[in-house]
């Protein structure tokens, strides 16, 4: 089944090759079994999330030799989730100027084979939009309305998922709020990157994140060091830690708040090189 999100959904998957979007009809059944589980049962915390979860226990078991703890485990398990799931939204908004709306109940991961399932029935663009026209939408008057319909529709398919996986976390309000700014964030400017879009995307994040946004905690928080040579090195500031430092704490990201602007430097520069 083709949307007005398809398009932006088969550059999603350009882009990220191990994530591929299917698109289900008004009377298609959710997919279920084998490594298939809905996000709303993922937001009830139950069996399913307990599944869910497993994959990352035995990833970092298998990768760091040792356990992580089970507050780390289910913030791993929540950036991931979060990650791709953010991009459901964010890139058709990004791309095509129109915002998917997708409850929890819509939508359905498969980590194991990177697959997700999608119900898209409604869906916000501007005026000018040929999709205006189309069963579903939802015209809205410009682009700061349009921003609005995007941090609405993440926040109302990422509440009841925190609401899930915040007691595994030990993590609750502003601090689950964070985490998910990071994801809206830090998923687009990755994805704009490999499409050659990265400016804009930052220019847009900041517009979409300019802070007081709540639920979403702080603004997008770019910024731009000097690399040794005079050369920038755009990073942010993100607003949680992914606590991969409890396993590792010689390594932290570079755009941490565990990480100095010297380290940050160092990090970006190494990486630039590889």
């Amino acid at each position: 089944m083709s949307s007005p999100v398809s398009a932006a959904y088969a550059r999603l998957t350009e882009a990220c090759p191990d994530l591929v979007i299917t698109e289900l009809g008004a009377d298609d059944p959710a997919p279920r079994g084998g490594g298939w589980v809905g996000a709303a049962e993922l937001a009830a915390g139950g069996a399913g999330l307990d599944a869910f979860l497993a994959w990352d226990e035995d990833q970092v078991l298998r990768d760091e030799g040792k356990p992580g703890r089970p507050d780390v485990i289910a913030s791993f398990g929540l950036h991931r989730y979060g990650w791709a799931a953010c991009l459901l939204i964010t890139l058709p908004w990004f791309l095509d100027r129109r915002v998917p709306r997708l409850p929890a109940t819509e939508v359905s991961y498969d980590r194991t084979a990177g697959r997700m399932a999608v119900r898209v029935t409604s869906f916000a663009c501007l005026p000018g939009d040929p999709a205006a026209a189309l069963p579903g939408a939802v015209v809205v008057s410009g682009e700061e309305a349009l921003r609005a319909k995007v941090r609405a529709a993440v926040a109302e398919h990422l509440e009841p998922v925190l609401g899930g996986f915040g007691p595994r976390m030990r993590r609750r309000g502003r601090a689950l709020w964070g985490m998910a700014t990071d994801e809206v964030v830090e998923g687009l400017w990755y994805i704009a990157g490999v499409l050659g879009e990265e400016a804009r995307a930052v220019r847009e994040l900041e517009q979409l994140l300019p802070g007081a946004t709540k639920p979403y905690v702080g603004s997008a928080a770019f910024r731009v060091l000097t690399g040794p040579a005079g050369e920038p090195l755009p990073t942010r500031d993100r607003a949680s830690c992914c606590m991969y430092y409890t396993l590792r704490p010689e390594d932290t990201c570079a755009t941490c708040p565990r990480t100095c602007d010297d380290d940050r430097i160092a990090k970006l520069v190494a990486a630039a090189a590889a």
